[in-house]
């Protein structure tokens, strides 16, 4: 819903911007503080509605943490569409543009396709891919609550050997506890990088419609 909103506002964004009523910087600025808290009740509600619901670990430091990685997704999503609205040149290409972006970053995030079945000269993508740190960020955080907990056992009745634990779930995808703050500095790169080049485009913009 908010690509419709931004390719809206950009031609009045442009007229102001150009005539000098406002700084861009003003606006990206106004904008990125609007939309916060309204993501941050949309992270919440989701959070809420869903992880206590599927079970996830009972502890509220999980849920806090989960709840600021998702309020993150959502704000670095948010950010991703601003900077593609400054470049597609209707709704119906920043609609395309979005929509194939965003599902190839899903494809490479480790997901549907693991890290180590991805050819060399895909690699690349993984890192690239913003939704792999929310993902990494997320199983850490769930089955670092399962570190010693056997998750799949061998055997019957008395005579049970434990296969698998939350560890080693965590050891198998090469995750650590000390990643977990990694991951979310990492989204928020990605969160103030979409938006500087957003300012950037939009700067472009103004400077060739002064001309």
């Amino acid at each position: 819903q908010t690509l419709p909103i931004f390719i809206d506002e950009r031609p009045i964004l442009l007229r102001e911007t150009s005539s000098g009523l406002y700084r861009l910087s003003s606006h990206i600025l106004a904008n990125t503080l609007v939309f916060l808290p309204y993501l941050l009740l949309i992270a919440i509600i989701y959070s809420v509605s869903l992880y206590f619901l599927v079970g996830l670990c009972p502890s509220w430091q999980a849920f806090a943490y989960f709840v600021l990685v998702i309020w993150i997704i959502v704000i670095m999503a948010n950010s991703f569409v601003l900077f593609l609205s400054s470049l597609a040149p209707n709704y119906i290409a920043g609609t395309s543009l979005v929509t194939i972006l965003l599902a190839t970053f899903f494809l490479f995030s480790g997901y549907f396709i693991s890290k180590e079945s991805l050819p060399k000269y895909w690699l690349f993508m993984y890192y690239f891919s913003m939704y792999r740190y929310a993902l990494d960020a997320l199983l850490i955080n769930e089955y670092s609550c399962l570190l010693n907990k056997c998750l799949v056992w061998f055997g019957e009745g008395t005579v049970k050997s434990c296969l698998i634990t939350g560890g080693d779930v965590l050891d198998k995808k090469g995750l650590h506890e000390r990643q977990r703050w990694f991951n979310v500095y990492v989204l928020l790169g990605f969160f103030v990088l979409y938006r500087v080049l957003c300012f950037l485009v939009f700067l472009k913009r103004v400077s060739s419609s002064k001309r």
